[in-house]
């Protein structure tokens, strides 16, 4: 039919003239060891490399069978070398006290080594909010610049092969989160420090945390100041009520404070007593609906036992 395209593809000259053993060679070639010294850690790399039980371990497997998988790096302008995967491999050799670290010279423009080196950390057993954070952003703002250049193969933008999606959509498919997720997890790189190190501690929520993202920095730290006086974190209504009135321009240190100093319910004081224990305690003719009243009745007349006897001793 005329017009349609072939399903043919033509051999490369690659396939035609080498061998499986020859292009394992080719590959073989780009593996080499390099000094440490040479070997610059990816600009704002935002995956954190802790000297930790695990880092530990890896410079014990080190020690004894050296990198079994080799890093991953760029050649730069001036002859020294960009780590895109492979920071912890190259702490755990220097800890190790090795002097260089195996590695394949991979050769890619900034924007796929971003790519390359936010895939490569997904495999992490823990990933912390705030890692997950900037690697997100940095990830989808090099999509978004290699999807408004020129594919190599046909000229046509890469924007027309993510078959309609955004970059977000995509992004989120790929690392198996929606894409408001994706949404949520990028506005969390507008937080201070201090913050951000609470929500990747567990003490503040993704939810009130995407609410503070939209305040300026004095805002933040004025929740910050609150924080450590009144050792709580806000809740989702109460970020929701600050973002209003900062979206208002009536947001000021004192509002912050008046509102970080109301009473929320899941901090008022409880005291909770054991159904089983305290059953055994009263009366069987006793019904349930009548336990906190046996209880408080209870609680009265041991109060005034005290009282009496400390009245006594006093004499």
């Amino acid at each position: 039919m005329a017009g349609r395209k072939s399903d043919f593809t033509l051999p490369t000259l690659d396939d035609l003239f080498s061998t499986q053993e020859l292009r394992d060679d080719a590959k073989l070639s780009k593996i080499r060891d390099i000094p440490l010294e040479l070997i610059d850690d990816f600009p704002d790399h935002p995956f954190k490399v802790r000297d930790d039980e695990d880092m530990i371990q890896l410079v014990e497997s080190v020690k004894e069978r050296g990198v079994i998988t080799p890093a991953t790096v760029r050649q730069k302008e001036d002859g020294r070398y960009e780590l895109i995967s492979g920071h912890r491999r190259k702490r755990a050799c220097e800890l190790a006290g090795f002097e260089a670290l195996r590695c394949e010279v991979v050769d890619l423009d900034r924007d796929a080594a971003t790519v390359l080196m936010v895939e490569s950390n997904y495999q992490r057993s823990q990933i912390l909010p705030s890692e997950k954070a900037f690697a997100y952003k940095m990830r989808l703002e090099a999509m978004k610049r290699q999807a408004g250049r020129p594919s190599k193969d046909n000229s046509v933008p890469v924007a027309q092969n993510y078959e309609g999606k955004t970059s977000r959509e995509l992004l989120g498919e790929q690392v198996g989160e929606s894409q408001d997720q994706v949404r949520r997890y990028i506005r969390l790189t507008n937080l201070v420090p201090e913050l951000l190190e609470l929500v990747d501690e567990g003490k503040i929520k993704m939810r009130p945390a995407v609410e503070l993202s939209y305040l300026d920095e004095d805002s933040q730290r004025a929740v910050v100041d609150e924080i450590d006086l009144n050792q709580c974190t806000p809740s989702h209504d109460q970020t929701i009520r600050m973002r209003k009135f900062f979206t208002d321009g009536k947001l000021t240190p004192e509002v912050v404070s008046a509102i970080m100093g109301e009473e929320k319910p899941n901090q008022r004081e409880k005291i909770v007593l054991r159904g089983a224990k305290v059953r055994s305690l009263i009366p069987k003719n006793i019904p349930v609906s009548q336990t906190e009243d046996y209880v408080v009745k209870a609680l009265e007349h041991y109060s005034r036992f005290l009282r009496q006897r400390a009245e006594r001793d006093s004499r």
